[in-house]
């Protein structure tokens, strides 16, 4: 069975590591496109995260990639860093944040 980002999605909560983001106040705006087009967004706030569909109207980043290429790069099948310098990942807003975004969550399993 292949992941999808609605699974993905309905995992982060419990994918949560609440120290790793400790004194962050952020919110994560997910746009995909692609074969499961949707946004989400992922509230980072008092070591908790809450996660809603739709658009934030004021989010810290803004990351936008095609479904599939974002369940590579969660699985660590591209690399982000190589995904952002190819354009299959497009990050806006807070760059700090994004660089420490992957230490938030555990791979899926």
């Amino acid at each position: 069975m292949s992941l999808k980002i609605t699974d993905l999605i309905a995992q982060m909560p419990g994918a949560f590591i609440p120290e790793k983001a400790q004194g962050v106040n952020a919110v994560i705006q997910f746009n995909f496109t692609g074969a499961e087009t949707g946004n989400w967004n992922a509230e980072i706030k008092n070591g908790t995260v809450e996660v809603k569909q739709g658009v934030h109207p004021a989010p810290s980043i803004s990351v936008t990639a095609d479904s599939a290429d974002y369940i590579k790069i969660l699985t660590r099948e591209l690399d982000p860093m190589q995904a952002v310098m190819q354009g299959r990942l497009k990050l806006q807003g807070d760059m700090g944040l994004a660089m420490k975004l992957t230490q938030f969550f555990k791979p899926p399993a």
